[in-house]
């Protein structure tokens, strides 16, 4: 079933989020067979009964990712959705008064953490991949999806002539309209250094399989 509804889909969403939506409606499915509830046509009180559910084994911020990813599904299908319906809403409401909404924040990477980790880092291929993976992820402060994304073809410079790179795409510009980052040049010589290491085009950080062999 979710096959079919997202084979539309192909192409006006990136491929992490049609995989978010595959998973979180395959677990939706899952728990209605359980309960033999139909998933499809959805009610109001069925997402409900699966809002309550998912409050006594999920954090909240999981649970409303679930259930707009599920509205989403059901809506851009031409299916109904019920998840802006009242029993919905209140549930929704229950679940926070339940488990609270507050949610994990991931520690920062400060300027001395960062010294921290690069010290740890030897002069091997492996030590100076890890090297330029630090130094970009903070200077850029991308995910780690838009930091994989990244290529030698993209670093550039800047307005102001100075070192930077193009940031093609991100989760807030899916139609790659496009960024100019600037980096320092400690950065660029680093990505330079990395370059001519591995001899090579294409993707900047890479597994160390795929440079040795």
């Amino acid at each position: 079933m979710i096959d079919d509804i997202l084979a539309k889909f192909d192409g006006a969403f990136a491929e992490n989020t049609i995989r978010a939506y595959r998973s979180d409606f395959i677990q939706y499915q899952a728990w209605c067979s359980q309960n033999k509830l139909g998933p499809i046509p959805a009610s109001a009180e069925t997402m409900a009964l699966y809002v309550d559910y998912l409050a006594t084994i999920r954090k909240s911020a999981t649970i409303r990712r679930r259930i707009n990813s599920l509205g989403t599904v059901l809506k851009l299908s031409k299916h109904y959705n019920p998840t802006n319906q009242p029993e919905v809403i209140l549930a929704i409401k229950r679940m926070h008064r339940k488990i609270g909404r507050a949610q994990q924040q991931a520690t920062p990477l400060t300027k001395p953490l960062l010294n921290q980790l690069l010290s740890t880092c030897d002069n091997s291929l492996r030590g100076l991949r890890n090297k330029v993976l630090l130094r970009l992820g903070y200077e850029t402060m991308r995910r780690r999806s838009e930091l994989c994304a990244f290529k030698f073809e993209d670093i550039c410079k800047g307005a102001n002539g100075k070192p930077a790179i193009r940031l093609n795409f991100s989760k807030t510009d899916q139609f790659g309209t496009g960024k100019i980052l600037p980096i320092s040049q400690e950065l660029f010589d680093l990505l330079e250094k990395w370059r001519s290491m591995i001899s090579d085009e294409g993707y900047i950080l890479r597994s160390m399989m795929k440079v040795i062999f």
